[in-house]
């Protein structure tokens, strides 16, 4: 198989040949060539026809944002990954970069103090992004949908449960593409949206807080980062900050946040699997999960999690994911009760929740404390 073609484009002498080093330490990728601002990189894309671009966003002539725009009108489905620094200026201008049409972004490593350990987090983080956009790898879909990575389906009897059970709590992983995903699936959910909403996308920080106050300015329901002891209330969506677990706990009859700093699993914090065995334990059957577009596995095992207790997990589908990484596993791994695409997420969301709770008892957050999914 050939290697992915990489055009760097950078205004950095240092950073470009940081990037290309990294990029050569690894025999799937090769270096296609480099460029010093976005008209360059304009002009090499028709020589070197990359595969997948790495574009760093303020540079001289034409900026990284200006660049995605041009690349775009021609390019519509070029990967582009930005490369960004860890400010709240960057974090502001990468969502402008995912909203323009930017595929994934890294961050630039600050304050290492070496050479190599800069080198080893621009492997860490970059080399997965370029194969998992362009199909290759741990992440590639004949890798991701093998029997092997299956574990055990919930029982039957749990399955009944999931169909018939009132739903109170709605829990959404994401990561690769989850901040334009989100950007389309919550403004589609109405603003008397009945239970609230908890959220884990893989971001820094910085990047979440951002991301909430965006999404707030888009959608009829209430978009914020986690405030730890906030209580979960219905019409209410809470973001995981960055570098942080975010979980669910019962405190008496309420239902409150929590966030952590236990370690990162899956390589993440936050971690939707995290999130997700928090919202099975607190709601059992009276959950329902949706894993999007994103890298990785993580939210399998969360979902299984949430599956066992009685409820419902939903996935996005492969042809509306930017990578059907996360989505793929779950569904791989048998733990998806329906796949949508996001175009028609929001609509199933609400018109299952909505029928869930038409002729049910009240039962918001006493899942738990019945001992017992399905109590509804």
């Amino acid at each position: 198989m050939a290697p992915i073609r990489v055009l760097v484009v950078d205004d950095s002498v240092v950073i470009r040949k940081v990037l290309c080093d990294a990029l050569a330490s690894d025999p799937a990728i090769t270096v296609a060539g480099t460029a010093s601002d976005g008209r360059i990189a304009l002009a090499k894309i028709a020589q070197l026809h990359p595969d997948l671009i790495t574009l760093d966003i303020e540079m001289p002539n034409l900026s990284g944002l200006e660049a995605i725009r041009e690349i775009r009108k021609l390019h519509a489905k070029l990967p582009i990954i930005m490369f960004s620094t860890l400010t709240e200026r960057g974090a502001r201008a990468t969502l402008d970069a995912l909203t323009l049409g930017a595929s994934d972004y890294v961050t630039k490593p600050s304050n290492s103090g070496s050479l190599n350990v800069t080198m080893e987090r621009i492997k860490q983080d970059l080399l997965p992004k370029i194969k998992a956009l362009c199909g290759r790898g741990l992440w590639e879909k004949s890798q991701a949908l093998t029997p092997a990575k299956k574990i055990i389906a919930p029982a039957p009897l749990l399955a009944s449960q999931r169909a018939t059970a009132r739903i109170d709590v709605l829990a959404i992983g994401a990561s690769t593409g989850g901040p334009n995903a989100l950007a389309e699936l919550l403004p589609a959910i109405p603003g008397d949206f009945p239970i609230p909403i908890v959220i884990v996308q893989h971001m820094p920080p910085l990047f979440t807080k951002m991301l909430a106050e965006r999404l707030n300015t888009q959608t009829a329901i209430g978009v914020r980062e986690c405030e730890a002891g906030k209580t979960l209330e219905p019409g209410q969506a809470w973001i995981a900050p960055g570098d942080h677990h975010m979980t669910v706990e019962r405190r008496r009859l309420a239902v409150q946040l929590a966030v952590n700093q236990a370690a990162p699993e899956n390589s993440c914090r936050p971690a939707v699997d995290v999130l997700f065995r928090s919202v099975a334990s607190t709601f059992g059957a009276n959950a329902l999960a949706v894993v999007l577009t994103g890298m990785g596995y993580d939210g399998v095992l969360g979902s299984q999690a949430i599956r066992e207790r009685g409820g419902r997990v939903y996935v996005q589908d492969e042809a509306s994911s930017v990578v059907w990484g996360m989505p793929g596993q779950v569904a791989a791994a048998g733990q998806a009760d329906d796949i949508f695409s996001l175009h028609a997420m929001a609509g199933e969301i609400d018109r299952h929740v909505r029928a869930s709770r038409r002729n049910a008892a009240p039962s918001y957050g006493l899942a738990a404390k019945q001992n017992g999914p399905g109590n509804a």
